[in-house]
This record gives C-alpha cells, sequence and structure tokens, in this order.
C-alpha cells in the first residue's frame, strides 16, 4: 500500500477533464490508500481542496500559496495568523507549498522570500509541517529556512518535496531534521545523479509523491501523471535501498504519518 505525499487533484480538471473522484477511485484500484492535495494559491484553492479532501476517506489537502503566485496580491494579503487558522480544519495536514523558485521567475524574488517567511512561522505556530518547493535557489532556501529556526523556539519539520536539488541541500535539510520526497523524475533514464542522492538519504527519511498531474514516472513520461502511479517511484526507491516493494511501501507510508500525524486523526483503515 502507498501513499501520494504530494499532488494536484484539482489540476487534472483544468487539462483533460478527469474528475478528482475518477483519479482516486483509479488511485486505490492501484493499491494507493491515501494522498495529499496541494494548495498554491489560497484565495482560489483553498475551499475546493477542504471540499475534496472532506468527501473522500484517506484525502488530505495542504494550504499555502506556491512560489510562482507569491505576487499575486490576493495571496500577499494572507497573514500568517490567516494562515493559521485556515490550517485549523481538520484534512489540513500541512503548510505549503512555498518556497523560492528562480528557475521561472514568475514572482518577484523579494515577494517570494516575504511568502516563504510567512510560511515557516505559520508552521512553527500551528505545528504543521512545511512543504518546501526550491527551484535554482538553494542556498537562499537553506539560508531562510535556518534564520527562522534560530529566531524562534518553536520547532520546526517539513519535506523537500519532488526532490531535483543537490546533494548539499538533502544533507543540510536532513541535518534540521526534514524529509526528502522523490517523484517520477527518480525513474528517468538521464538522473543517475538523483538516485545517487537518494541512495545517501535515510529510509526513515524518504516519502514518495507523484507530483500530479506533472513530472509522469517511466513507463509514462510525458504523458499527464496521477496518484495511480506513485507505485512507480515507491519500486525505483525500493531498488535503489534494496527493499520489497511492500517494505518500501511500509516505510514510505509510516514516514508519512510521522511527519504529517494529524492525518492520523481522520485515518480509515482500508478494506
Amino acid at each position: 500500500m502507498y501513499i501520494d505525499s504530494h499532488c494536484h487533484l484539482n489540476h487534472q480538471m483544468n487539462g483533460e477533464g478527469v474528475s478528482p473522484e475518477q483519479l482516486i477511485k483509479q488511485a486505490k484500484d492501484k493499491n494507493v490508500v491515501g494522498m495529499q492535495t496541494i494548495c498554491c494559491r489560497m484565495h482560489e484553492e483553498y475551499e475546493l481542496l477542504t471540499s475534496i479532501a472532506d468527501a473522500h476517506d484517506n484525502v488530505w489537502c495542504s494550504v499555502g500559496t506556491h512560489p510562482h503566485d507569491a505576487s499575486v496580491e490576493a495571496e500577499k494579503a494572507y497573514s500568517v495568523d490567516d494562515i493559521v487558522a485556515l490550517s485549523k480544519h481538520d484534512k489540513v495536514i500541512g503548510i505549503g507549498e512555498s518556497g523560492l523558485d528562480y528557475f521561472y521567475d514568475h514572482a518577484d524574488r523579494n515577494d517570494q522570500k516575504v511568502s516563504f517567511r510567512k510560511h515557516i512561522q505559520a508552521c512553527q505556530e500551528s505545528g504543521l509541517p512545511l512543504i518546501v518547493h526550491s527551484r535554482d535557489a538553494d542556498a537562499d532556501c537553506i539560508a531562510i529556512i535556518k534564520e527562522e529556526m534560530n529566531n524562534s523556539s518553536k520547532p520546526l519539520t517539513g519535506v523537500l518535496h519532488c526532490f531535483s536539488s543537490g546533494e548539499a541541500m538533502a544533507l543540510e535539510a536532513l541535518g534540521f531534521g526534514f524529509y526528502i520526497s522523490f517523484s517520477g523524475m527518480v525513474t528517468f533514464k538521464k538522473m543517475d545523479w538523483l538516485r545517487d542522492i537518494a541512495m545517501k538519504v535515510p529510509q526513515d527519511r524518504v516519502l514518495i509523491e507523484t507530483d500530479a498531474p506533472f513530472l509522469a514516472p517511466m513507463p509514462y513520461r510525458g504523458k499527464t501523471n496521477q496518484p495511480a502511479y506513485v507505485e512507480y517511484v515507491a519500486l525505483e526507491l525500493a531498488s535503489i535501498h534494496n527493499l520489497t516493494r511492500q517494505e518500501m511501501g511500509k516505510v514510505t507510508m509510516d514516514n508519512f504519518f510521522t511527519l504529517f500525524p494529524k492525518a492520523k486523526n481522520t485515518w480509515v483503515q482500508p478494506k
């Protein structure tokens, strides 16, 4: 059994017309017994994502602003207290995805940094983990996390989602207790360097995700991704860590509930 720790169920509706209900059913048919659908724009997605999560067993969601959307005025208007208030919903188990993206630079870099700090502070206030997006911004991303951790006596937990950064960032994040989540990229033929990093990540810090509808794993690369495909990520990591698929499923599920303990409050044992 698997849990997809990071997907975007609502984004599918804007692509091929596949509903969240269909995606959830297809995933459960492939032993994906849970998933977290991630928020990118609070002002547009929060109500929808919480309604999807409320309607389905073992579907949870996050609350947050993607770095691409950090300059959107409606997103900038949210305060730390606002994010914390939204995070109190029973099915909201994480905060993000938030972070820095200097590859696309869709948002002003200062806006990204301000937004990222707000999300970190909301995590420290709420006790929920941080879901980090970082692309071509490793040094600034780590520096901001460290600064905010040093500025507060409250603990911070989190995950580097869809990891595609360098080994140095992975080791830094592991050093202050974060998890590393791998997507379908770890299955791509020319990603030996990423598999080498995955080998160095302790088994008790590994998560699996699809980031659906993006980054479909082999053999579906180039097609629309979906949570049902998270098994291919798990199988690749199982090979890397010399585990069976059942063992990797259990390891990553246990890790999910360790990082996102609030999910246990609404967990329904699959039949």
